[in-house]
């Protein structure tokens, strides 16, 4: 089955779809270093930089799913909540790409202020245009945590399905066990160096991590978030103010930063991903990612019911 991503970033979401099963037709990503970042993993996927506002969808007419990972600050309660009068708000373009693709299924991400009270109309309102084209759209708030991620991250997902495949589509459950704390996820990367501390302090860092935040352009370089994200951080004996360019030295005394690898792995990225560029734009790209385990998740259960629509059409042929 063959998958189209919009704002694919530095592949989170693509990554889980590919782990899931599906194939990537296309991935369309504006930021330049970003999609280097996409080519540098997976040289044989047809990666665009290329504006989601302007891109033309027709080739790729009957592709099974559409996924995006829509820029948050429209709807982050960290902004000034616009939504749809926010420039950067992308589910216009969203609804036009569907209409010309006319996937199956659609499958975006997005922040948890999407759900916001302020925002029940526009939700309303993004509902009634699917049910034009012809899905039925729903949504459901995730944490990461519950899908093996040491970090708990909410994100909403917007499931639109043709109203055929409907009942086939059932929300993935979550893992019935807690995952790794922080210590236990990064303590081999603490002691990379030789660190001798790198043991205590992984029994610590003995919670999940606070939400990972990835800046943006306008403010500054890299850190693990505003200052309860950092007194988080520091509860479990990280630095939070900057990131590392290496771990800790074997004599080293204090408290660690972590480095970019560190906070892709408690993304749920691989070890092997690899980030285009310097240290900062590598952290925005990590710090702004969907974890591809959850994105797995969502994407094996549309799967199944694409698979089951198939199936009933091989039968109806037969």
């Amino acid at each position: 089955m063959q998958s189209i991503e919009f704002c694919a970033g530095a592949g989170g979401q693509a990554l889980g779809l590919e782990q899931a099963g599906f194939r990537h037709a296309a991935l369309v990503e504006i930021e330049p270093d970003f999609a280097k970042t996409l080519r540098l993993n997976r040289p044989t996927w047809d990666v665009h930089t290329a504006d989601m506002n302007t891109f033309d969808g027709t080739p790729y007419r009957g592709v099974e799913l559409l996924t995006g990972g829509l820029p948050c600050p429209p709807f982050s309660v960290a902004g000034k909540q616009l939504g749809d009068k926010d420039e950067r708000n992308l589910f216009p373009a969203a609804l036009r790409l569907i209409d010309e693709i006319r996937p199956k299924a659609v499958m975006i991400e997005n922040v948890r202020g999407f759900l916001s009270a302020v925002f029940e109309d526009y939700r309303l309102h993004l509902k009634q245009q699917l049910d034009k084209l012809g899905y039925f759209a729903d949504w459901r708030l995730f944490n990461a945590s519950d899908y093996g991620v040491p970090q708990l991250r909410p994100r909403v997902v917007i499931v639109a399905l043709r109203k055929d495949l409907v009942d086939a589509f059932d929300w993935p459950t979550p893992l019935p066990h807690n995952p790794p704390s922080v210590g236990e996820t990064l303590k081999d990367l603490m002691a990379a160096n030789g660190w001798a501390g790198a043991e205590r302090w992984a029994q610590q860092a003995n919670d999940i991590a606070p939400t990972i935040v990835g800046g943006s352009k306008k403010h500054g370089g890299p850190d693990l978030g505003p200052t309860r994200a950092r007194q988080a951080w520091a509860s479990m004996g990280v630095e939070g103010r900057s990131l590392a360019e290496t771990a800790p030295e074997p004599e080293f005394f204090g408290m660690p930063r972590l480095t970019v690898r560190m906070v892709a792995r408690l993304q749920g990225f691989p070890d092997n991903w690899q980030f285009y560029g310097r240290k900062t734009t590598a952290y925005r790209q990590v710090g702004n990612a969907f974890p591809p385990p959850v994105a797995k998740a969502v994407a094996q259960n549309l799967k199944v019911a694409l698979g089951v629509q198939k199936l009933f059409s091989v039968k109806a042929v037969a």
